[in-house]
């Protein structure tokens, strides 16, 4: 069986949820693209998806393959469009959104380069921490800080983020001492109001997962702003390592309980379809996997 033609198959079942939102893009039966995903799990030994009658959802395996396979398709198709004679020089209005602290921390430095390299782009950039609709709000791409595994855009991985238990040294001393996560229910916690879980915040540690309920002292929707309070001493923090690496590398945050790790999220630039990829998209997505490709807050 055509691996390239699994892979594509397995995909987009994951893209649009089910075997029958596949059946249209991929002009195949359910019978037909049940019998691809069957025989790809068979193949490689391992269960890719849980299937329910009213769902589907991926395994561990299943998530990491559908990432990896996401990349080997996107460069299948960037090698085909490399040696193609009609590509065109890239050109025109790129609208870009992406999130407003990693915009301004991360994308802003590199926008020059990318201007010298690509001189008839004309870069349109819009920053905030909305999940914005690419289609309707006709955006070329997006930069997106997430588990993307349920999205329906299709999306490389440019790095990883952790989330970082921290706060400032002064608010260390001057609190009581937390040796557990339990013993976080005595402080008042700076809450990112985007974050998914809300003011239930997971963990794996020692003994494996675990789950603590926050009490917040303040609730902001903008992670400068909460990373700014837990330096001047207001609380601890769970804020993404691209934002505070460089602080707990100064000792101007301090790590709170190490041993305990909380979610891992990709940082991703998404786009709504790879049929007819503009060059302009293309040339920007290979742009942005080479720039973090070693990210500066994981050295």
């Amino acid at each position: 069986m055509d691996r390239a033609l699994e892979m594509q198959v397995f995909c987009t079942v994951v893209d649009k949820g089910s075997f029958v939102g596949a059946a249209e893009p991929l002009k195949m039966s359910k019978a037909a693209i049940s019998r691809y995903v069957s025989g790809l799990e068979e193949r490689l030994g391992v269960r890719l998806l849980h299937r329910t009658t009213r769902k589907l959802s991926l395994t561990e395996e299943g998530r990491q393959f559908y990432h990896q396979a996401r990349d080997v398709l996107t460069l299948m198709d960037q090698a085909e469009e490399a040696v193609s004679s009609s590509a065109p020089e890239p050109s025109g209005v790129l609208r870009i959104n992406a999130p407003g602290s990693f915009g301004v921390l991360h994308l802003a430095p590199v926008w020059a380069d990318f201007m010298k390299i690509y001189p008839n782009v004309e870069l349109d950039i819009s920053l905030n921490d909305r999940l914005v609709d690419l289609v309707d709000e006709g955006f070329d791409a997006a930069v997106r800080i997430a588990r993307m595994e349920s999205s329906s855009l299709v999306g490389r991985r440019l790095a990883g983020t952790r989330m970082c238990l921290c706060a400032s040294p002064e608010y260390l001393a001057n609190h009581p001492e937390i040796r557990s996560l339990p013993d976080l229910v005595e402080h008042g916690v700076i809450a990112y109001t985007n974050f998914a879980s809300g003011n239930e915040w997971q963990f794996e540690g020692p003994g494996g997962s675990e789950t603590v309920r926050t009490r917040s002292s303040v609730r902001c929707n903008n992670g400068d702003t909460c990373r700014s309070i837990a330096l001047a001493g207001g609380g601890i923090a769970l804020q993404p390592s691209f934002m505070v690496a460089e602080d707990l590398r100064k000792g101007d945050l301090v790590e709170i309980l190490p041993e305990y790790q909380s979610v891992e999220l990709g940082i991703y630039v998404v786009y709504p379809t790879r049929k007819h990829l503009a060059t302009k998209v293309r040339v920007l997505i290979n742009f942005l996997a080479e720039r973090f490709a070693h990210p500066q807050w994981e050295r």
